[in-house]
């Protein structure tokens, strides 16, 4: 697809320019080499003007070729000569007129087959787009041909296919699965309800034990909505941004979770450098959030928990690793998906790796999971880089508020 992008030396442009200026070519030669042999054939000024002459009433042998400026018949002449000219002007643009009349039909008509010719593929990109819809996503144009414009559009109208196959099953098992994770909670909420209610001699203790479990269940459903709407959120990130360090943030999230890291006994280490991108740091801050309680949640006793922070060129970002049950590799691809859990023993929906992979799409940058071989996980999020004033004014801003 890439390769494709760049415009092919002989485009459609070019093949439909050299097509009707060769039609024009053939036209054009064909109206000169009439009026060519037109006028050739009319200006036999000899043969012409004795007939002329002729007509005068001046005899055959007359030597018309000899006289003289003052000569009486010099005025014959001239007139002769006139009349020829006029005439031969005449029949030539009579010609010229009917030539051109017939030469613009027939190029008009030959440029409108050879149109339609080019533009084929254009009417069948049209139909795939009529004939598509939310049941038939799969479907693709498949344009065979020369690398032009037309196969350009065409290969990205199957590209736009294949993201909106691809987005309709993965809101398809999303809304699957969410339903799926609000009804336990529900049918939890109503069994209780419904053993205490058909129990008409419960006491003060057994309705107090429903009521702290119902509301643990819509503590958890609370949670399970905020993760929806925050994934939901970063799904349409407004725009709106400002610069941030990724460095503060963590330091930030570090310091809040850092007593359930040691209630978990997971010692947690820190390498963190300035590095500044663009974005809502609220999202930013929920991305930094989820990732480290992950590696906290899905780790063990005594395990470790690094974070880092990086900048190289035009990019920055951060990369989480952690301890852990050894997982395998296809397992960890898939973590990034909504409600992908591999330990359904620990709590939690599933939703905070999808999350964090939705805020660092949306921002325009790139998320790797990957599966350590002494288990747990390994995480590199690389964001774009602010702009150097941006950096320059954080980093002056940052120096100031230091020496106050």
């Amino acid at each position: 697809m890439a390769a494709r992008r760049r415009l092919p030396a002989w485009s459609i442009r070019l093949r439909l320019a050299l097509t009707y200026g060769l039609v024009f070519l053939v036209t054009g030669a064909a109206l000169l080499t009439v009026g060519y042999l037109l006028v050739r054939h009319d200006l036999g000024a000899r043969d012409n003007v004795h007939a002329i002459l002729q007509r005068s009433g001046i005899t055959d042998d007359f030597d018309y070729g000899r006289l003289h400026p003052g000569s009486p018949y010099a005025g014959l002449i001239a007139a002769a000569r006139a009349q020829l000219r006029a005439q031969t002007l005449h029949r030539l643009l009579i010609a010229y007129v009917s030539a051109l009349f017939v030469t613009t039909i027939a190029a008009v008509a030959s440029g409108w087959w050879l149109a339609g010719r080019a533009l084929a593929p254009l009417r069948r990109i049209t139909a795939t787009a009529r004939r598509v819809s939310g049941r038939n996503l799969g479907e693709r144009i498949a344009l065979q041909g020369p690398a032009d414009e037309l196969r350009e559009l065409a290969d990205t109208f199957d590209g736009m296919l294949a993201r909106l196959d691809a987005a309709f099953a993965s809101q398809r098992h999303f809304v699957a699965n969410a339903s799926h994770e609000l009804r336990t909670p529900l049918a939890i909420m109503r069994t209780e309800l419904d053993v205490t209610l058909a129990d008409e001699r419960a006491s003060a203790q057994e309705l107090r034990s429903t009521a702290e479990a119902l509301r643990e269940t819509i503590d958890r459903c609370e949670r399970l909505i905020e993760s929806l709407l925050t994934l939901a959120r970063s799904e349409a990130l407004s725009g709106r941004g400002e610069p941030v360090d990724l460095a503060e943030l963590i330091a930030d999230c570090v310091t809040d979770l850092r007593a359930r890291a040691q209630e978990a006994e997971v010692r947690v280490e820190s390498e963190l450098a300035p590095c500044l991108t663009h974005g809502e740091r609220a999202l930013l801050e929920r991305m930094i959030a989820n990732l480290i309680d992950n590696g906290i949640r899905h780790n063990v006793a005594g395990g470790y928990l690094r974070i880092a922070t990086f900048a190289h060129g035009e990019q920055v970002g951060l990369s989480v690793q952690n301890g852990g049950a050894v997982i395998a590799p296809e397992a960890a691809a898939t973590l990034a998906e909504p409600f992908r859990r591999i330990d359904r023993s620990v709590e939690g929906f599933g939703l905070g790796l999808s999350i964090v992979r939705s805020v660092v799409e949306a921002h325009g940058g790139r998320l790797q999971v990957q599966a350590s071989s002494a288990g747990g996980l390994s995480v590199r999020v690389a964001l774009p880089a602010a702009e150097r004033g941006v950096q320059a004014g954080q980093v002056g801003r940052a120096r100031t508020l230091s020496r106050s």
